[in-house]
């Protein structure tokens, strides 16, 4: 989880006159880390940190710095609205109000929002419900929309012998080895919901399977070796929509 507070003790500093601040996490590379596992760490995808650094390949080296997680805060201004903040940073009104957990598209000088994007623009899954601003000395929780629930995980993968590679819903895992796909029992979790899985990340339930009976939910990773290394937990899943 991203830290929200920081602002009670430097705001006047932080913000910027057009109001915002990128807040991009930074590591650095050590000896055995793979692109993979630092996705995973980081819960974002291989593509986002190859796009974020201007990766062709997924070849990394020890002390490397990599850009991991590019997030922006945004303070509404007198005269702001939805359409003019989502026009700015080239995203949609849906993913801003998704973001800051908004009902409407009122909004007040004041609010802090939160704002996603990556090398191409674009909008990256919805977050939880978190803390927002709303004056400049007051936090304030956001409304909880989302369903929680405790499963348990384990891992596939779309190359094991007799697999096809397409999910229930027709994702092909093969051509897309960084999609965050889970299998679920629809009764539980229905086909098509945005979820974020603890230790694997924001995924989409697009897969099933006749083991998946009840509160238990099979994570797709691309390696053999990595599905192996996740084995059988309890884990926790936010059902997002």
């Amino acid at each position: 989880m991203k830290k929200y507070l920081y602002y009670m003790l430097a705001a006047i500093t932080i913000w910027s006159a057009a109001g915002a601040s990128v807040q991009a996490e930074e590591v650095v590379v050590n000896k055995g880390d793979t692109l993979w596992s630092i996705a995973q760490k980081h819960e974002v995808s291989v593509q986002d940190i190859k796009n974020w650094n201007g990766l062709s390949t997924n070849l990394i080296h020890p002390n490397d710095k990599l850009e991991v997680s590019p997030e922006e805060f945004y303070i509404v201004k007198s005269g702001d609205t939805l359409w003019n903040i989502a026009h700015t940073y080239g995203v949609n009104v849906q993913s801003l109000k998704s973001w800051n957990q908004l009902s409407s598209d009122l909004i007040r000088p004041g609010l802090e929002l939160i704002i996603y994007r990556n090398a191409a623009g674009q909008a990256k899954a919805a977050a939880p419900a978190k803390t927002v601003v709303k004056s400049a000395n007051t936090v304030q929780p956001a409304a909880e929309k989302s369903k929680s629930l405790t499963v348990t995980a384990t891992a596939y993968t779309a190359s094991c012998e007799g697999c096809i590679g397409i999910t229930k819903t027709g994702v092909n895992l093969l051509e897309n080895p960084d999609a965050k796909v889970i299998a679920v029992d629809p009764n539980v979790i229905p086909l098509g919901s945005k979820v974020y899985v603890e230790g694997y990340g924001y995924a989409t339930a697009e897969d099933i399977g006749g083991g998946i009976k009840g509160n238990e939910i099979d994570v797709f990773i691309p390696t053999t070796e990595a599905a192996m290394e996740f084995g059988r937990k309890d884990v926790k899943v936010t059902i997002l929509n």
